[in-house]
């Protein structure tokens, strides 16, 4: 069946922005990209950071869905679907390079064993050491498995080997007593007031919750594995996720009463929250509390590059 013309033009005008804004800006060796191409005085941001690489590739991933229903030949079509493959898999290649550190952490639960929160964009390597910053963030880490088990259940390939699978197995382990571990969350500061000081926060124990619920059971080869390239989730991980979850909302964290993370638990990407009184009063908070003219701010009294705190 032959794609109306005004169809395919609007495809095209799609895939003309997400090729100016997000794939020119993709490495062609890596796969990553660059949170921004800014170099200011608050720092270096051209660094390829784990939560912003998913969230971005959400987009080019849509399109090639958009373009796979309505235009299935169209070799944008398969560049879309390449493009997702390259970044999905050189976070998994940056991510692997530390499994010695998953490994440690499931021990520990020291902060010093965390993945890194963000790698150089042109090499895939750690770019800041272990205690030169609060890489402790567990909702990036679940993003990235949320966001893998919906792309290999929508047909794309990216798990190729059993080392991988093993390796994607130990990140469950790695989110799975997100329930109990203080993290730096979304914002990369833990406390409100930023001194360092982790916390448990819903952003992080409501997407990995969304995270295990998605991989329990699930066939990382998709429709052509068998039982040994299915990962498990402990039973008891997701229900103490569920609890500690309902317990926080609609505060992200002891000391952040309202913020504006806790709207990817309750809607996109994580939607972990079934109840539909508890959606609403968060929801409900964070718009009378934090919605501004442009968007919402993140925390109530939010001091990030403001007189209020100390650049250092």
């Amino acid at each position: 069946m032959k794609i109306p013309d005004e169809r395919l033009a609007q495809l095209d005008r799609h895939f003309d922005a997400i090729q100016a804004i997000i794939l020119a800006r993709q490495h062609p060796v890596t796969g990553l990209l660059p949170a921004s191409t800014a170099v200011t005085v608050h720092g270096d941001y051209t660094d390829a950071w784990v939560r912003d690489n998913v969230y971005s590739i959400y987009a080019v991933w849509g399109l090639a869905l958009a373009y796979q229903r309505h235009a299935p030949d169209h070799r944008r079509a398969r560049e879309l679907e390449h493009a997702v493959v390259r970044l999905m898999r050189g976070l998994l290649t940056s991510m692997m390079s530390q499994a010695g550190k998953v490994e440690r952490f499931k021990h520990t639960q020291d902060p010093l064993d965390a993945l890194h929160a963000k790698y150089e964009t042109t090499t895939g390597r750690p770019i800041v050491a272990d205690d030169q910053w609060g890489h402790l963030q567990l909702d990036a880490t679940s993003l990235y498995l949320l966001t893998m088990a919906q792309m290999i259940a929508g047909g794309i390939d990216l798990i190729w080997s059993p080392v991988e699978v093993a390796f994607i197995q130990n990140l469950i382990y790695y989110i799975g007593r997100a329930y109990r571990t203080p993290d730096y969350g979304i914002w990369e500061r833990g406390h409100k007031m930023n001194r360092g000081n982790r916390e448990i926060n819903s952003s992080s124990v409501g997407i990995a919750l969304a995270a295990l619920e998605a991989l329990d059971g699930f066939d990382l080869y998709g429709s052509r594995g068998d039982r040994t390239t299915q990962v498990h989730v402990l039973p008891d991980e997701i229900a103490r996720a569920q609890i500690t979850l309902h317990s926080l909302l609609p505060w992200e964290s002891a000391s952040k009463e309202v913020d504006a993370a806790t709207l990817a638990v309750i809607g996109f990407p994580a939607f972990a929250v079934d109840d539909e009184e508890l959606t609403e009063r968060t929801r409900s908070k964070i718009v009378e509390r934090l919605q501004g003219r442009y968007g919402c701010k993140r925390f109530l009294r939010d001091g990030h590059q403001t007189v209020l705190e100390d650049t250092n």
